[in-house]
């Protein structure tokens, strides 16, 4: 195995890590930040709130994978079609639901990011098959 193809897969880890450490903090905290600067009404904060503690503990997981990535496909393949849904999700959101989506670019963004995040780890899916 190449540093090559390992480098990728530490790449797409480190800034997976990153987002999902941030949002999550940012949820669990203040959950209502997302919901102003998305120009949406408030919500309860306990209706997001909880995924949260989710993205934190995917976060600490993939620092945790990013440290011994030895047999780790599972939770990589798992985080490529995570980010892949999620994306997804995010986009057929901004173009088609006319209502509550707030700001177009809230939506939008995070799901360009995922998406090409979910390429990269399918990428370095392929390229570190021995290793995971």
């Amino acid at each position: 195995m190449t540093q090559k193809n390992l480098a990728l897969l530490k790449i797409t880890l480190i800034i997976f890590a990153i987002v999902a450490l941030v949002y999550g903090v940012t949820y669990l905290f203040v959950p209502q930040i997302h919901v102003e600067a998305s120009g949406s009404a408030p919500v309860p904060s306990g209706w997001i709130r909880w995924f949260g503690p989710i993205l934190v503990a995917l976060g600490i997981g993939t620092i945790m994978v990013l440290r011994n990535p030895n047999k780790q496909g599972p939770f990589v393949k798992t985080l490529a079609i995570g980010t892949l849904l999620c994306g997804l999700t995010l986009i057929y959101s901004t173009f088609f639901e006319s209502e509550g989506i707030g700001n177009m670019e809230q939506s939008l963004i995070p799901g360009i990011v995922l998406i090409v995040l979910s390429i990269m780890f399918w990428i370095s899916l392929q390229q570190s098959k021995e290793l995971l």
